[in-house]
């Protein structure tokens, strides 16, 4: 009976070697197989169709980086590739000061508008409708509204201040490429003092993986503030309610849990 029970546990040992040993495919490799897989329906102009109503099913509202449960706050896998972000030493001393301050200092607390990629993972639902020349998408986030122009018009010269920035997009096959410029420096990343300037460049790449998901990839720029690029990635998935429409989200500054919690 002992030699049979030995046998066994180096049977399943072996086993347990061998599989603990074989490749295990990366996610983001996963999600790109399966992009090139599936072959999305066509607006009637030609183009992939990314209509509907999608939603995030993450933490990275909360941060964007891994993180641990707090009050208010749950515990969540980071978006951000490599789970790091590269300030220069001055930012990051400036990110957390963000942090400690952040039940009063984050923009969200005074009911601004978040930002891009922000308003995106935002624990909240957004639609998406389409037009030959442009894409809109509506934020149930205090009704934000932002346009995303595909007629190859180029971005308006010289700096503009806007809170979601100036959006222009493009098709890469099925995927849409939209590069944005003129931010503001007043946005956060997060609730966890993650931040940007004035100089904040963003590339977003949404690919449709299937009927129901898209992967939302984000390049990340901002010489002011960081050493080098950085990207976040996650899915996005559409909402399956019978009859699922955006609704109203109206914020009032220092009125609701978010501004209670610590």
């Amino acid at each position: 009976m002992k030699s049979r029970l030995v046998d066994l546990t180096m049977a399943t040992g072996t086993l347990v070697a061998v599989f603990s040993l074989a490749p295990t495919p990366a996610a983001g490799q996963i999600r790109a197989a399966r992009a090139q897989e599936y072959s999305p329906p066509r607006t009637p102009d030609g183009k992939p169709d990314l209509q509907g109503v999608w939603q995030v099913l993450n933490t990275a509202a909360w941060d964007i980086q891994d993180h641990q449960a707090r009050m208010g706050v749950p515990a969540g896998q980071g978006v951000v590739e490599g789970n790091d972000i590269p300030y220069q030493p001055w930012a990051l001393a400036k990110k957390k000061e963000n942090f400690e301050k952040r039940m009063t200092a984050d923009p969200e607390a005074k009911c601004y508008l978040p930002g891009v990629p922000r308003i995106t993972y935002m624990p909240y639902p957004f639609q998406i409708v389409q037009a030959p020349e442009q894409v809109a998408i509506l934020y149930e986030y205090v009704h934000a509204v932002r346009y995303i122009f595909t007629n190859g018009a180029q971005h308006p010269a010289g700096h503009i201040d806007w809170w979601l920035g100036d959006s222009r997009g493009r098709w890469e096959g099925d995927t849409l490429v939209v590069d944005l410029i003129h931010f503001n420096d007043e946005t956060w990343f997060d609730r966890s003092g993650n931040f940007h300037s004035d100089a904040l460049h963003v590339v977003e790449r949404y690919t449709p993986t299937g009927p129901d998901h898209m992967t939302y990839d984000v390049t990340i720029e901002d010489p002011k503030v960081f050493t080098r690029p950085w990207k976040m990635s996650m899915p996005l998935y559409r909402r399956q309610e019978k009859n699922v429409q955006v609704l109203e989200y109206e914020c009032y500054a220092f009125e609701n849990e978010f501004h209670a919690l610590p």
